[in-house]
């Protein structure tokens, strides 16, 4: 591979910046471009799980300082993951010790992507939205862009996310499910009024309310190892619920306001529990979205070639389990290693794509299958 290589990444989320993170500090040329004006544009989720795979996959793509910057911004680690009824009965409980302070085991995204941006004003490029590519002469890649204009590579990794437009393009067979499950996504401000209401074990990780009817409630508190100027420590509120019991068409849910959505989330917690009833009372009515929940199905391997995928645009999961975020920046990881031999001599560019997606793939939709099987025990009607 020539010193010369430039490497494209359509898509500026967690495993895109992972990736183009270990590029960068290694010397590779690569541009990230991302369809956002601003890091800051939408909403995409709140608090993330990080596991031993997605600590071991950041060690491996970040510079020791955006490391430092990503551990500094992250929460408070918590060591519990438990389940249960709508009466608040323990189903199960289950303590992850934390090994060393080192450890990430949860981050905001928000937070998280400003962190993984550190030092990558030059390479990202926001505004950019990849429509589409075609194979060029002498293999390059050439990327258009809605808003105008072009960009060319040796390499382009799809990072965009589950509605890839490269994704379409090189696997126009490739299927992704709406599993019928919506998500209203909030946050309540954890401070000297709201955490005397919680139960102790809704500070200490990831906690699931079942709804005998199906769905529940999924808690986690986001406690900030250093405070953030633009953000409080909160409780993370998500109501999963089937889309037909919110009695909405998705043209209509999509288009209510955020405080729309949380009356809409109250409403339907209103006979719950009444710790989770006031947690969805108290809960911010600005930080409300929702979330269509997906996932993808398992592809043959393809003819390798110039243009790849990474995270959700090839392996979309539910996020029962917490491993999406973790399989994206496992993929980084791979793949950073993957182009950086052939940066050194010991294999082509070619070959490095190729033995990438041998293990890709298979551990992509692994893992999918695992977090499917355990979206349909966690969102059945009992």
């Amino acid at each position: 591979m020539s010193n010369c290589t430039r490497v494209l990444i359509a898509g500026g989320g967690l495993g895109g910046l992972a990736l183009a993170q270990a590029l960068h500090a290694a010397g590779v040329e690569v541009a990230v471009h991302e369809q956002d004006p601003t890091p800051r544009t939408r909403n995409q989720g709140y608090r993330i799980h990080l596991d031993v795979n997605g600590n071991a996959a950041l060690r491996a793509c970040l510079p020791p300082e955006v490391l430092d910057e990503v551990r500094r911004s992250a929460g408070i680690s918590g060591d519990l993951v438990a389940m249960y009824t709508d009466r608040l009965v323990e189903t199960m409980a289950q303590t992850f010790p934390v090994e060393s302070a080192d450890e990430i085991t949860n981050v905001d995204r928000d937070a998280f992507r400003r962190a993984l941006l550190t030092g990558l004003g030059d390479v990202v490029r926001f505004g950019h939205t990849v429509t589409g590519y075609r194979i060029i002469e002498a293999g390059r890649v050439r990327v258009e862009f809605a808003e105008g204009g072009s960009d060319e590579g040796d390499l382009l990794i799809g990072a965009d996310g589950i509605g890839s437009p490269i994704r379409r393009r090189l696997l126009p067979d490739a299927v992704v499910e709406d599993l019928g499950i919506r998500c209203l996504y909030g946050r309540m401000t954890l401070d000297d009024t709201t955490v005397p209401l919680l139960p102790a074990s809704f500070l200490r990780g990831f906690c699931w309310i079942a709804d005998p009817h199906g769905g529940g409630a999924a808690l986690a508190p986001q406690r900030f190892r250093t405070p953030q100027p633009d953000r409080p420590d909160y409780l993370m509120t998500t109501l999963v619920t089937h889309a037909a019991r919110l009695g909405l068409p998705d043209d209509r849910l999509y288009a209510l306001t955020p405080s729309e959505l949380w009356t809409l989330a109250a409403e339907a917690t209103a006979r719950s529990h009444p710790t989770v009833r006031d947690i969805f009372a108290r809960a911010d009515p600005e930080s409300f979205f929702p979330i269509t929940i997906r996932t993808s199905r398992r592809v043959e391997p393809w003819r390798s070639g110039p243009v790849t995928l990474l995270g959700d645009a090839i392996h979309a999961m539910p996020p029962t389990g917490g491993v999406g975020a973790n399989t994206a920046l496992q993929d980084s990881a791979t793949l950073a290693a993957e182009i950086l031999a052939a940066s050194r001599g010991g294999k082509s560019l070619a070959d490095a794509v190729s033995t990438y997606e041998s293990v890709m793939l298979p551990r992509g939709f692994d893992t999918v299958e695992r977090s499917l099987r355990m979206a349909t025990q966690m969102f059945a009607t009992t």
